[in-house]
């Protein structure tokens, strides 16, 4: 099993590439998200057997509302079946379930389904695993500015936009992870990756293993982080 140093707490992957996997195999896009769930499920599970404290899955953006509606409808069926048939394994692995998103936009039995896991999974105390749905990093900032506003505290710094972000009890990655061969960050943690280390893959989500990601954090130990200051 892989030992985890105390400078790597937080691992957060941009999952892309369920669609193009699919389509290259003659398959239909939701076949490609319904592999890429799996996927999701199996790095989930290596992340909690190697007792990484934090790890955040982007799977669904702002954006993301502007596909097809069949294609939307689809990933938010795939969402709240998974979440329900996967929560007693949440349970089993002590893992604790955030979300991060404008939770408004979804579905009310996609809203249902993650209420009734994150209400069941709060005190476990293993992995905090936070589910990026409906999100944009603009939107988190413009969200964390009006909270600062309607409180009325004038002494705006950086301590206090982070306290009113979606999930301020989670420090900012170590690692950001994109798959799929893009080399963009598309609007997700624009404030937290500020010295997150990038790593940009060619694998397709759905083809994305545990072996990816082990390669990915030996390489991040091979890594001088300065933070801005001389080494």
């Amino acid at each position: 099993m892989q030992i985890l140093s105390r400078e790597l707490k937080h691992i957060a992957i941009i999952m892309d590439g369920n669609g193009r996997w699919a389509l290259q195999k003659g398959m239909e896009r939701e076949d490609g998200h319904v592999q890429g769930a799996e996927t999701a499920k199996n790095i989930i599970q290596f992340c909690s057997n190697i007792q990484l404290p934090y790890l955040t899955l982007y799977a669904f953006s702002k954006e993301n509302w502007d596909r097809p509606k069949k294609e939307v409808s689809s990933i938010m069926r795939l969402l709240s079946q998974t979440i329900k048939k996967d929560l007693q394994s949440l349970m089993d692995l002590n893992i604790s379930l955030l979300i991060a998103g404008e939770k408004n936009r979804l579905p009310l039995y996609v809203k249902k389904s993650l209420e009734i896991a994150v209400q069941k999974t709060a005190k476990n105390t293993g992995m905090k695993m936070v589910l990026a749905l409906s999100y944009s990093g603009r939107e988190e900032i413009v969200s964390s500015l009006n909270k600062i506003i309607e409180s009325k505290n004038k002494n705006i710094n950086e301590d206090l936009v982070e306290k009113h972000l979606y999930c301020p009890e989670v420090p900012s990655p170590d690692i950001l992870i994109r798959t799929g061969g893009e080399k963009r960050i598309s609007n997700f943690l624009i404030w937290q990756i500020a010295y997150s280390e990038l790593f940009f893959e060619d694998v397709q989500w759905p083809d994305f293993r545990a072996e990816n990601l082990s390669n990915i954090i030996e390489r991040f130990y091979e890594r001088k982080r300065t933070f801005g200051n001389i080494e």
